[in-house]
């Protein structure tokens, strides 16, 4: 188990991202992850995620279910294993 970060910035697409917004409130919320803390940027141009999962690839998965990544609103983004200290 390993906590993982994902980092990732927004299309310019405010109708399809303002639609999205309460399937990925709620997506992630439902996970029940033990480890979960994610929240927009404040000038609202992406986010930041940090949750727990098995390995990187178990990681991906949970990020390619999330709804802004089934809509198609993400413009770039990186998931990387996360060592806080």
């Amino acid at each position: 188990m390993g906590i993982f970060v994902h980092f990732y910035f927004m299309k310019r697409d405010v109708e399809g991202i303002g639609e999205a917004i309460p399937e990925h409130v709620t997506y992630w919320r439902t996970l029940k992850l033990n480890t979960y803390t994610g929240g927009p940027f404040a000038d609202r141009s992406g986010g930041l995620i940090v949750f727990d999962a098995v390995d990187l690839e178990s990681a991906q998965k949970i990020i390619g279910n999330d709804p802004f990544v089934t809509r198609d609103l993400i413009e770039t983004g990186c998931t990387k294993e996360w060592k806080p200290e």
